[in-house]
């Protein structure tokens, strides 16, 4: 039977509903929509969020336009209420009892060079706790709505309740069109792509325009939202891109042309997990991931 749990305080008890209520509304941006999915009537969808508002002390969602939308407290609240879910619904879920996986998530690239020896080294050494290698596109890889336990990331990542170990770096690389007139350099500076337009993933990339000199910034971008992509538009002749050295080595693609981009700051590659109740094999992972960069 459905389990209800209850998180009690001097005003009311909240229960895992009025999370799901919530996420649901988030994610249709519709009560309608919302109450259709759980079952239920929108008023009762409108009780339980007002509800849950009531609690928080806070507006979750913007109902003054005619598209709802999250307030600021809303957004901050998603990703709190996603990983708050997905940790009970692990903690209850009969088939982890005995054998819980290790959920590793990454936006692109994984450990670089380093991932095939990391998931055999693990796979020996702790066969008992699955290492799951999952790809979300998502600035924290899925970590901060709780749909992974870790997570590799590339550049600094602000994200509140998360620890972060940075593991190696990685050199940056140009990523041009394959008939680009600059392709057929051998290397590139980042003032040779002032002229250019800029392809940038915005949900989990890790390039900004603040890696260009303010007097050698370029003016136009594209925005995409996972590698794919970021790839597709290069390969069109839309822009160019820049990513890390892993991104040469395990995305190739017959329209891209990779060139170092020597006196760029590398990129850092983190291993991040939650600081609330990170998964036990946690340190494990981290002293492993350390060993076989340093050639242990």
């Amino acid at each position: 039977m459905p389990i209800a749990l209850r998180l009690c305080s001097g005003r009311m008890s909240i229960e895992l509903r009025h999370l799901r209520c919530f996420l649901a509304i988030a994610e249709e941006s519709s009560l309608t929509r919302a109450a259709a999915r759980l079952h239920l009537t929108q008023p009762a969808v409108s009780r339980t969020l007002a509800a849950l508002e009531q609690h928080l002390g806070a507006r979750l969602v913007d109902r003054s336009t005619h598209h709802l939308a999250l307030t600021a407290e809303g957004r901050a609240f998603q990703d709190r209420a996603a990983a708050a879910l997905a940790a009970f619904e692990a903690a209850v879920d009969p088939a982890r009892l005995r054998h819980r996986p290790l959920r590793l998530g990454h936006a692109w690239s994984a450990f670089g060079p380093y991932t095939t020896p990391l998931l055999r080294r693990w796979q020996r050494a702790h066969p008992e706790t699955p290492l799951e290698l999952l790809r979300i596109d998502d600035r924290t890889a899925g970590l901060a709505r709780g749909e992974v336990d870790a997570a590799l990331l590339r550049g600094a990542v602000e994200a509140p309740g998360l620890v972060t170990a940075e593991l190696t770096t990685e050199e940056r690389v140009a990523a041009l069109p394959a008939d680009h007139p600059l392709a057929d350099r051998p290397s590139l500076a980042l003032t040779d792509l002032t002229g250019e337009t800029v392809v940038l993933n915005t949900v989990s990339g890790a390039t900004t325009l603040a890696l260009w000199p303010p007097a050698a910034r370029p003016t136009a971008t594209l925005t995409v939202a996972n590698t794919d992509d970021w790839l597709t538009a290069i390969a069109a002749g839309r822009g160019i891109g820049v990513s890390s050295a892993s991104t040469a080595a395990l995305h190739p693609h017959p329209g891209v042309t990779y060139r170092p981009l020597p006196g760029t700051p590398p990129l850092p590659v983190l291993l991040a997990w939650r600081d609330a109740f990170p998964h036990p094999a946690t340190e494990a992972l981290v002293a492993m991931a350390r060993e076989i960069v340093s050639g242990r």
